[in-house]
């Protein structure tokens, strides 16, 4: 690998420690995202002394510098939509704010042309695209600095078409005002601030001279020298929450391991010592006082980050953490009164929910309200694409189902093209850390891994083309697919050089052909033969491609055995020769099932097919080398049983395959414990099964999530447990239905874009070679564990691992990069790793 490349990520992963760690001033500089309405409408107005003398200048002229740097080409102020600048409906009173404070203290003439043309160019226009739903805090505020430029001597005019809409703010601003009960009294809080709000505060000062407000102002524009943010302060655990959550999403986890884990440990004890003074309850702060509607976003926020960030890092901690608020009817009735206030703390709410465990009613019920409120809400957030684009994201891809490091990439390039920004009257900028060296790091770091993939994905080519397996003859081409999703779903945890990816790949590219040859290409005959020869692990008269596929085994095996007996001095051959046999043997049986139509319990089958679909193999052999040494029983020893996280994972991704897979494998009389519910109950339909299946498959994930994230359930080092998760992400994600690959483009799509193609470039050129059609010998009906069901094998259309019924036009994708309309499920069938 470039070693210039490693040392340039370490150099920076040094400087944003120092940066961003090293002392809290260093901390509060590196989040700020700075308003320009609170620049302008208040603090660049405030004159020295707060005395209106015709000598004295601004008291903060840094603030009036701001303005006069900072005016975009267009002419306006503050936030835009996406790379075009794209004005959002906030520029206009941000605008006039700015042009305010210039006229006051008569410069800048020339960026007040440029401003008044601005806005007699967009007002109408901006006006209309958002009359069916004014923002409150621009219904509130842009009526008082229209009247306030107009005083101030700025020739607005108003062009045709423009008044009856300004019309219609003004009244939605009394509308508010009343409903809202607001007021012009002033409450100075502890800080000397107005409601944490400089541009609120500012007000205030010019209105009364309060000392304990200027000693605020004075020290915002101190803490923020590059800038004041629309919110100061901001709770420190919340801001340090962000850095991790957006540091994680990023893909940079592994790089601050020790700082996120002292930041996690600080938030835990807070919240344990909160939860003593509570009574052992969590209750909305630490005292009984109902907290101010003002701060109930704020605190709502943090909640549901901590509890998502404390939970993923194996903390204890309980659901009414953040479920708090179902308990309160008057708070659900403001947040569902007050969506553009609530609407990025219910995502977050709605993430925090992934973590579900058994029992755990309360959350369930969370998802429910925030997915309603989130479903009905994003239609209008056309204001705020990003938001938008993140939201739906999240709704239509299941946290199970998704690939880490193209969630990572996706998730980069979004804060490199639109700020995850929200107005004025909001927190929501602290989504989005505005700073160029966690970025590059970001974009380094992702390229980096790309380079490693793409080294790790010729060796695997040239291992399974001198196995044979390339060119056995049958079945899929695997080898490129298979790795993808291996170094896909393991990002996050495994470091940049890992050969557990590889040996991950590998078990994939064997189990996919072995499992191709037993249901598609062998007779009867030919299984016995084979399955024999590997419960006696002896390739004697084998020959074909029984040969092949019995030699590319035996070598995998004696890699992994070797490899780990170099670490610990310990032989795990048999252990590893067990898996393999029962796997084989599980297949034998299937095939039996199959062409004796026997009919086995949907007990016995699932112990069958828990073994068949192969997710074990994955998880253990990787595991085997990527931790210390492990006991036996994590093995599945001989006439032993595996830990219970390993047969929860192996039953979920047996029934998440039997949900998907009963219409086809009912056709060509395919066991399926679906269907075997099916036929227990005659008098029912099929989709009452599914349901039923769904029911059990819900208990297994949440049991499977709390044996993955909590201590005290085996002794597997976190690595294991991790792959483990990673395994059935995989799983999940092929058997999701909006994310199902119904195109080769669409497949493509995703493994050039996490091998392949830079951060940035949208182009997709032809770095992958084709590969040339080969003539087709027959046409065969095949079905793959973790694979979509059976259709007509046309792997020549393809070449890297998917066959399809037909050919059809690339579908439309999310801003994440996966196809979201639904399509049936048995168009295609792919290798699961």
């Amino acid at each position: 690998m470039d070693s210039s490349s490693l040392s340039s990520i370490e150099s920076l992963v040094h400087e944003i420690k120092k940066d961003l760690f090293s002392n809290q001033d260093n901390f509060n500089t590196f989040l700020t995202k700075t308003s320009a309405y609170d620049i302008a409408w208040t603090l660049a107005m405030i004159p020295f002394n707060n005395q209106e003398k015709e000598d004295n200048g601004p008291m903060f002229d840094s603030c009036l510098n701001w303005i006069l740097n900072n005016q975009n080409e267009q002419g306006f102020w503050g936030e835009s939509n996406g790379e075009n600048l794209i004005p959002t409906i906030y520029s206009l009173p941000i605008t006039l704010a700015c042009m305010v404070a210039l006229k006051k203290w008569n410069v800048g003439e020339r960026h007040i042309i440029k401003g008044l043309k601005f806005i007699h160019a967009n007002m109408y226009t901006l006006l209309k695209e958002n009359s069916q739903c004014f923002p409150c805090w621009f219904t509130i505020v842009f009526p008082s600095i229209l009247q306030l430029a107009k005083a101030q001597g700025l020739e607005i005019i108003i062009v045709n078409g423009s008044n009856k809409l300004l019309s219609d703010v003004i009244m939605k601003k009394k509308a508010l005002l009343e409903s809202e009960k607001l007021n012009d009294n002033i409450v100075n809080e502890e800080d000397g601030s107005l409601f944490q709000s400089p541009s609120s505060t500012a007000q205030a000062f010019m209105s009364s001279g309060n000392k304990k407000c200027l000693e605020y102002l004075m020290s915002i524009v101190q803490k923020c020298p590059n800038g004041v943010p629309s919110r100061f302060p901001v709770d420190e655990e919340l801001k340090m929450l962000c850095v991790v959550d957006n540091i994680q999403r990023m893909g940079l986890a592994k790089h601050f391991e020790k700082e996120i884990e002292q930041i996690l440990e600080q938030v835990y004890n807070n919240y344990q010592i909160n939860k003593l003074k509570n009574n052992n309850e969590y209750l909305l702060s630490s005292s009984e006082e109902k907290i101010s509607d003002d701060y109930l976003p704020e605190k709502l926020l943090k909640d549901s980050l901590a509890f998502r960030l404390l939970r993923l890092q194996g903390y204890k901690i309980n659901q009414g953490c953040f479920c708090w608020f179902l308990q309160q009817p008057q708070i659900r009735d403001k947040i569902e009164k007050n969506k553009e206030h609530f609407t990025y703390v219910m995502y977050n709410v709605y993430r925090a929910t992934d973590l579900m465990f058994n029992g755990e009613s309360q959350i369930e019920e969370a998802r429910f309200f925030a997915r309603n409120f989130l479903v009905n809400n994003n239609d209008n957030l056309s204001l705020f694409p990003a938001l938008q684009k993140v939201i739906e994201h999240e709704l239509n891809v299941p946290w199970f189902a998704r690939l880490e490091h193209l969630d990572h990439r996706s998730w980069i390039e979004l804060n490199q093209s639109i700020p995850l920004s929200i107005g004025k009257s909001s927190f929501y900028w602290l989504a989005y850390l505005q700073n160029e060296k966690l970025m590059q790091l970001a974009v380094q770091n992702y390229e980096y891994r790309q380079s490693i993939y793409r080294k790790e994905l010729e060796d695997l080519k040239r291992w399974s083309k001198e196995k044979g397996l390339v060119d056995i003859g049958f079945g899929r081409e695997k080898t490129t697919y298979s790795y993808f999703a291996s170094a896909a779903s393991s990002s996050s945890f495994l470091p940049y050089e890992s050969f557990l990816r590889l040996i991950v790949a590998k078990c994939s590219i064997v189990i996919t052909v072995a499992d191709d040859f037993y249901d598609e290409e062998a007779s009867l005959s030919e299984l016995h033969i084979l399955s024999e020869a590997i419960q006696r692990w002896d390739a004697k008269n084998l020959d074909g491609p029984s040969k092949i596929i019995f030699e590319a085994l035996d070598d995998l095996v004696c890699d992994v055995a070797k490899m780990y007996h170099l670490q610990h001095k310990i032989d795990i051959t048999p252990q590893l020769r067990h898996m393999w046999k029962e796997t084989f043997g599980s297949w034998m049986m299937e095939s039996l099932w199959s062409r004796t139509s026997n009919l086995p319990s949907r007990d016995k089958y699932l112990q069958v097919g828990m073994i068949s679909i192969g997710a074990h193999i994955l998880v253990l052999h990787a595991a085997s080398l990527g931790c210390s040494i492990l006991p036996n029983q994590m093995f599945g020893p001989i006439n032993g049983q595996y830990e219970n996280i390993t047969k929860l994972l192996m039953t979920t991704t047996r029934l998440l395959n039997d949900i998907q897979s009963y219409q086809k494998e009912r056709e060509f009389g395919k066991m399926n414990y679906t269907l075997l519910h099916f036929n227990e109950n005659p008098r029912g339909q099929i989709e009452d099964s599914v349901d039923f299946v769904k029911v059990i498959l819900g208990d297994k994930k949440k049991e499977f999530l709390e044996n993955v994230l909590m201590d005290g359930f085996n002794d597997m080092p976190r690595i294991m447990k991790l792959l483990h998760l990673s395994c059935l992400n995989v799983f999940h994600m092929f058997f999701n239905s909006c994310n199902l690959f119904d195109t080769k483009s669409a497949i493509l799509e995703d493994i050039m874009r996490a091998i392949y193609i830079p951060l940035g470039q949208n182009e997709q050129t032809q770095i992958m070679p084709l590969q040339q059609k080969k003539i087709k010998k027959k046409i065969e009906i095949v079905k793959v564990n973790a694979c979509v069901n059976h259709v007509k094998n046309m792997k020549q259309e393809v070449g890297i691992g998917i066959s399809f019924v037909k050919r059809q036009n690339p579908k439309n994708y999310n801003s994440f990069g996966w196809s979201t309309k639904e399509f049936s499920s048995y168009n295609l069938r792919l290798c699961f790793m």
